[in-house]
């Protein structure tokens, strides 16, 4: 697992109006990024339950199941996976070592989505931990 260095600014100007769903989010973001993470999303979608619901939170676009899932986001020089929950991070350290990770955030290429089964796992794993809170 590799240290981040500083995320950088996000694609969003300061001063702007911030964005009030995922679409408009997306709307925002240059290309390549914006194809990256509309791919990322759709994988996002395929492996959480049917009632995930999609939102902004933290000026990010957000999937929430029982709280909050994944988030995702694009910045100057990278995209950010957030799995709203380091332990995930911390418990696929071998998985994840090629990635630039940071305080609970996955970076990766504006040009490249992360591959799907690491995407899947990883909401998985969220979905399994936001269940079990549910149950307590």
């Amino acid at each position: 697992m590799k240290k981040a260095k500083s995320s950088g600014s996000k694609t969003l100007p300061k001063g702007r109006r911030g964005p009030k769903t995922m679409d408009e989010y997306l709307a925002r973001v240059p290309e390549p990024a914006r194809s990256t993470l509309e791919k990322m999303r759709a994988v996002i979608r395929s492996a959480a339950p049917a009632e995930t619901t999609e939102g902004i939170g933290y000026g990010l676009p957000m999937f929430k199941y029982n709280g909050s899932l994944v988030a995702l986001g694009a910045f100057k020089n990278h995209c950010s996976l957030f799995p709203m929950g380091s332990s995930v991070l911390n418990d696929m350290a071998d998985e994840i070592k090629k990635y630039q990770v940071s305080k609970g955030t996955l970076q990766f290429p504006v040009d490249k989505p992360m591959p799907a089964a690491l995407v899947k796992k990883i909401v998985k794993l969220r979905v399994a931990q936001n269940e079990s809170k549910k149950r307590r």
